[in-house]
């Protein structure tokens, strides 16, 4: 068969195409993977709407894919047809660049692809990507399983492990959707305690589920004094896309406490005698690269941490999009090839 199915965009915020190409052969240096399954991310929305700078339409959105290559080209070593990889939105490295010869691959300058929004992404029956995208999937886990940890799986472990934080202190996780559910999850399983953050008394028995020690309604409850009067968190997990949530939680922090903010909002207040006093910061967090992806697929399946899914047919991609776009997807949204 030499033809694909793809999702395609082709002006912004038009409707999802569903149209025939040619399946493409790898360059030096990459694979080809046939998509098993691939997340729907709200981050899709910058393809979908055309909103990221210097975007190329028409574009095959997706950056939480799961598959298995189907060919191997050239310069390509250790990986070969048969194997089952993801690809997240760190979509590869030159590994030439300053940043990168220091090791901050996610900053790369040369060769920097996101994929879905600078290169075609996931949703579709086959992609491309280059060997240094590409994250080795455990046996532990089913495509559907594994789609949502490339991205909202790996931001909130990665951010976590990289937090500061040490098993026993106080960690709050901001938010029960689909970032927060996994962050209260793998905060747990690295011998944090818990807090989490919602609002509705309604979600405790569902933190609780999830591995939270305690809870706070943030409708009902002053944030920032529950966390006090727990001691002070060392980290707050900001997954909530609001500002305004994230600031009544911000005076809960502790000495030398951090705020980690995963959540896109597009302004933030923050208050500067009580980071100065307390030693405090603010701190954004990009998602991770390949090995990230790669460290987070085998953490979950040595932890038992999973992904709360709604799963759609390709052929459904348009109600998949709006049910994900609308918060009421309980918590992650994957389109099966």
């Amino acid at each position: 068969m030499s033809k694909m199915h793809v999702v395609q965009v082709t002006r912004p915020d038009g409707p999802f195409e569903i149209v025939e190409r040619p399946i493409p052969d790898p360059g030096p240096g990459e694979v080809r993977i046939r998509v098993e399954a691939c997340g729907v991310c709200h981050s899709d929305a910058f393809t979908k709407l055309a909103a990221f700078p210097g975007i190329e339409l028409p574009r095959v959105p997706g950056h939480e894919v799961i598959g298995r290559i189907d060919a191997v080209a050239a310069g390509v070593e250790g990986w070969s047809a048969g194997d089952r990889v993801g690809v997240g939105w760190h979509g590869g490295q030159c590994g030439d660049c300053e940043p990168c010869r220091r090791g901050d691959f996610f900053a790369c300058r040369t060769f920097h692809r996101i994929t879905g929004i600078t290169v075609d992404g996931g949703y579709g029956e086959y992609m491309l990507a280059p060997k240094s995208a590409l994250a080795r999937v455990p046996d532990g886990l089913t495509a559907e399983e594994a789609a949502p940890l490339m991205c909202a799986g790996v931001t909130t472990f990665n951010s976590l492990r990289n937090s500061g934080a040490r098993p026993g202190e106080l960690v709050a996780v901001l938010g029960l959707g689909g970032l927060g559910h996994l962050g209260v999850q793998y905060a747990a399983r690295m011998g944090f305690r818990v807090v989490g953050i919602a609002r509705g008394r309604e979600k405790a028995a569902f933190a609780a589920r999830l591995g939270a020690h305690h809870y706070v309604d943030s409708q009902s409850q002053d944030p920032a004094a529950a966390l006090r009067e727990l001691g002070g968190a060392k980290v707050i997990l900001a997954t909530a896309t609001s500002a305004e949530a994230m600031q009544a939680c911000m005076g809960g922090l502790g000495p030398r406490g951090t705020l980690m903010l995963l959540g896109a909002v597009p302004k933030l207040e923050v208050p500067p005698f009580q980071l100065i006093g307390g030693n405090q910061s603010v701190r954004g967090w990009y998602s991770g690269t390949a090995i990230d992806s790669q460290d987070t697929l085998n953490f979950s399946v040595l932890s038992g941490v999973r992904s709360q899914n709604e799963v759609y047919p390709m052929a459904q991609v348009g109600e998949a999009y709006e049910r994900m776009m609308s918060g009421k997807a309980r918590f992650r949204v994957v389109l099966k090839m």
